[in-house]
């Protein structure tokens, strides 16, 4: 390939850690560079969490190299020619040159090559398919550094052959529009996606709540879910994801205060009602925790907002939640979170077995005691204390007899 370019490169690049990897594959008669998304945050300076590397060798070759060298190699996907090296504790993802014999829609099965233009003529973005050596010389065989200094996503190739062989590109294209593009998308890739929308029922829930986490942390989340909607990809997802406004002024909410949960925001596109946010839990195949949450979010405060009481029965994460889902809909969260952000809720005084001690006998009318005696502590401002509580106990139990 011909150098198109050359950057300073990053701490990343030159890390002795890094440079032990390629050693390794350069003294087995490999080349080998940087490729991806690693190289693409380079070239516009955004920091680099994943480093993935292309070789020549083989996935076999790949790790005898690196097991001589002394480094750990894992065999992570060798049918797809992926191995891990772990350098100074540092993982580092090195894939063989190929390209796709055969495809599904989902999996491919893979030739593996020397060509580095194959290669790059399989990935899915031109902004993807870029690649550098360790002294910033970026390589650029699908034209991705003009289409990353303009922001737009364009696939590799034609966008129906991309996305016949993966349908999970149709999301991933809105994801990294989301992320790196700006203005009008591709139209030939929006046009694309949306003549493939239907495929994406045919994808697995794991894989489309991943993309759709990952889309929901871009600052252009409520443009680009929008676009989505009113190009027939959303409702595959879930035909209930139509509150753009809501999300957009959530999202307003968490810009002032440094966040992008996710969550959140996929919470703000539904309508408040619990029986929808599980569906779309149970569409996803979210985990408990995530289903629980989701749930917990179509319940909000009324205002004005007892922001301690709210604190105290949700806990600190679902009380967030809560009142920045409050404020997309006009409520006060500034005054919610500075009556009870940084508050520490008492623990409830009184226990079962502080009951029973009283000469109540084990059964349902201890539990509707506690539940009882804990309201009235909460209506009373977390007050009395324990023996405030113990004596109201007393009085019940001695009704109770």
């Amino acid at each position: 390939m011909t150098p198109a370019r050359k950057i300073a490169p990053p701490d990343w690049m030159t890390a002795p850690a890094a440079g032990a990897v390629l050693g390794a594959l350069a003294r087995a008669g490999g080349a080998a560079r940087f490729v991806g998304g690693c190289v693409r945050d380079a070239v516009i300076g955004r920091n680099v969490t994943d480093v993935d590397i292309a070789t020549d060798l083989a996935p076999e070759s790949v790790m005898t190299a690196l097991k001589q060298a002394g480094l750990k190699a894992v065999p992570t996907g060798m049918a797809h020619g992926t191995v891990t090296a772990v350098s100074e504790h540092r993982p580092y993802e090195i894939t063989t040159l190929r390209r796709d014999v055969e495809t599904d829609g989902r999996h491919a099965r893979v030739e593996f090559t020397d060509d580095w233009a194959a290669d790059a003529a399989r990935r899915d973005f031109t902004m993807n398919a870029l690649y550098a050596d360790a002294d910033g010389t970026v390589y650029d065989p699908t034209g991705g550094l003009a289409d990353l200094a303009a922001h737009r996503v364009r696939f590799v190739g034609a966008p129906a052959q991309r996305i016949e062989e993966d349908a999970l590109r149709i999301l991933r294209f809105f994801r990294f529009h989301a992320h790196y593009g700006q203005g009008e998308p591709d139209m030939a890739g929006l046009d694309a996606c949306a003549a493939a929308a239907a495929r994406i029922a045919g994808l697995s829930a794991e894989r489309v709540a991943q993309e759709m986490r990952k889309l929901l942390k871009a600052e252009a989340a409520p443009q680009t879910v929008w676009l989505m909607s009113a190009r027939g990809i959303l409702a595959p997802v879930s035909p209930a994801l139509t509150r753009f406004e809501r999300l957009d002024r959530l999202v307003a909410i968490e810009r002032e205060l440094g966040e992008a949960e996710p969550m959140r925001r996929l919470a703000a596109l539904l309508p408040t009602d619990e029986a929808a946010a599980l569906a779309l839990a149970e569409r996803l195949r979210l985990s408990v925790k995530e289903r629980e949450r989701l749930a917990a979010m179509t319940h909000l405060p009324s205002p004005p907002i007892a922001a301690r009481v709210e604190r105290y029965r949700r806990g600190a994460e679902g009380f967030r939640d809560a009142v920045l889902l409050a404020g997309a809909d006009g409520a006060d969260w500034r005054a919610a979170l500075d009556a009870a952000g940084s508050w520490r809720p008492p623990a409830f005084p009184l226990r079962g077995a502080d009951l029973l001690k009283l000469g109540l006998a084990p059964g349902p009318a201890v539990g509707e005691l506690l539940q009882r005696l804990e309201r009235e502590w909460i209506a009373g401002g977390f007050r009395p204390g324990k023996a405030g509580l113990l004596a109201r106990a007393r009085e019940a139990a001695a009704q109770v007899k």
